[in-house]
């Protein structure tokens, strides 16, 4: 092998003088290096030498290029973790009624009430300093002084046509093709998902879902007397679509299928393009109505936007059901959906079923949605989330003990943790709750028992010290539950 020449060693030791700036702490995770230009200056080397050495420090994950902004420094992940298993799958799929799953989630949440909470790592949303707080109060209060009679005044029935615009434009980014018209707000996904289930099913019918499952999900379910068939899905690729042909072939009172492509809850599985148009192909040739949850997408690390299912659609078989609660603002519980050839039903359902959504929050983030603003608050959000999840992820690391896995996400606030075989899976939730504690428990996600050694843990909220001490001892009470 060749000796590095003068230059390959210049880069090398200006790489290594802020690697041990880094490493020293004067340089902390989030602080912006110096520009390339400035380097050329500070330490005299050209311009090539500045680039070599930050593309360097990059590859070996101490900083992070951020697009018209420059380099910034991160906390290299020094631990790592096995991904989580792939799912079997089985030679035949039966479907259940999901009695017991309203107990389940229930009992979760009289459990979590029983004790004093010092930290949440159970939520599915980012705390609010990861939200645009000023921005929206002014866009409000500019909304209300541009349409003082809002308060007094009947709101439109299927949600305030600017609103409605600018969601169509923002559907672009996804691939989709939609107008106003096509779209009717909602109080959040979950009751687009609620609506979508009503339109094309009625109570005994099968609905094919994913395995791992978003609990609310399967409360709608059964609310609605629905019996599901769960679907293995990988925590990397999504719902396996050769399970889901079997179970369309030899279960036909299905009548729906519902999927969250991308960043699955809890799995964080992002299902590729090819799986997503075999998807959409399968439920139109069986003529089944495909539900789309579409709640994370927009946290995708990469500056490529994720498609949507629904952008392969050629006949109206998918639903699309979204939301701003995860991106924007967890207050107003704002959703929509486009309901394919089931439209009509579904706006005379939502009139029905909860009437129009109030016009001010729709007014407020519509506005802020129609400017660059959105767009700067994204990027900021997307590298905020970034952050805590690679933080988190390494704390788990750091602590859990042998055999735990983790499969890392590319986008998201969601981690989902996979335990080694231990005694009590309930028991160990209830002690992390006695202690302050709070997590999302495996059981939660199913009506079977193969999800018990699972955690969810949320990695949205900021990472401070005692959140890594609450990650520490979650660890060491899992060490006591170790078979």
């Amino acid at each position: 092998m060749s000796l590095p020449d003068d230059t390959q060693l210049l880069y090398l030791r200006l790489a290594s003088h802020y690697q041990g700036a880094i490493e020293s702490g004067s340089l902390t995770p989030g602080d912006r290096m110096p520009s390339v230009r400035s380097l050329t200056r500070l330490h005299k080397v050209s311009l090539s030498t500045a680039l070599q050495a930050c593309h360097y420090l990059e590859d070996k994950g101490w900083l992070e290029a951020r697009p018209r902004s420059g380099y910034f420094v991160r906390r290299p992940r020094r631990v790592s973790l096995q991904p989580n298993s792939e799912p079997e799958q089985p030679l035949q799929l039966d479907a259940a009624q999901y009695l017991g799953i309203h107990e389940r989630v229930s009992e979760f949440i009289a459990s979590c009430e029983l004790y004093p909470l010092k930290t949440n790592l159970a939520q599915a949303f980012g705390s609010p300093d990861a939200y645009p707080t000023e921005a929206l109060k002014h866009a409000a209060t500019r909304a209300l002084r541009s349409h003082p009679e809002v308060l007094v005044e009947p709101t439109p029935w299927h949600g305030e046509s600017g609103f409605r615009a600018v969601l169509a434009r923002r559907a672009l980014d996804h691939g989709m093709r939609l107008t106003p018209d096509d779209i009717v707000v909602t109080h959040g996904c979950t009751e687009a998902v609620n609506l979508a289930l009503r339109a094309v099913t009625q109570a005994g019918d099968t609905v094919a879902v994913e395995s791992p499952c978003y609990f609310g999900l399967l409360q709608i379910v059964q609310s609605l007397g629905l019996r599901s068939i769960e679907i293995p899905t990988s925590p990397h690729t999504g719902m396996s679509i050769e399970a889901l042909e079997l179970a369309l072939q030899t279960q036909p009172s299905i009548r729906a299928v519902v999927v969250v492509p991308n960043f699955q809850n809890p799995l964080g599985s992002v299902m590729p393009d090819a799986h997503k148009e075999r998807l959409v192909a399968l439920c139109a040739e069986h003529g089944k109505a495909l539900i789309e949850d579409d709640s994370y997408s927009a946290l995708c690390d990469a500056e490529q936007s994720l498609r949507a299912v629904q952008s392969w659609d050629t006949d109206g078989t998918v639903i699309y059901c979204a939301s701003l609660h995860k991106t924007l603002a967890p207050g107003m519980r704002l959703g929509w959906i486009t309901g394919g050839r089931w439209h009509a039903r579904i706006k005379m359902l939502k009139f029905a079923q909860s009437r129009p959504n109030d016009a001010l929050s729709q007014l407020t983030v519509g506005e802020f949605m129609a400017s660059s603003a959105y767009d700067r608050h994204m990027t900021r959000l997307r590298n905020l989330l970034r952050e805590r999840r690679e933080r988190t992820a390494e704390s788990i690391a750091a602590h859990f003990p042998a055999g735990t896995r983790l499969s890392m996400p590319r986008g998201g606030m969601l981690l989902w943790v996979q335990l080694p075989p231990i005694r009590s899976p309930h028991a160990l939730f209830e002690q992390a709750l006695r202690e302050g504690i709070r997590v999302a428990p495996g059981w939660i996600f199913s009506n079977s028992s193969r999800y018990d050694n699972y955690l969810r843990i949320n990695c949205g909220i900021q990472f401070t010290a005692e959140v890594d001490a609450a990650i520490e001892r979650l660890a060491a009470l899992v060490y006591e539950q170790l078979v």
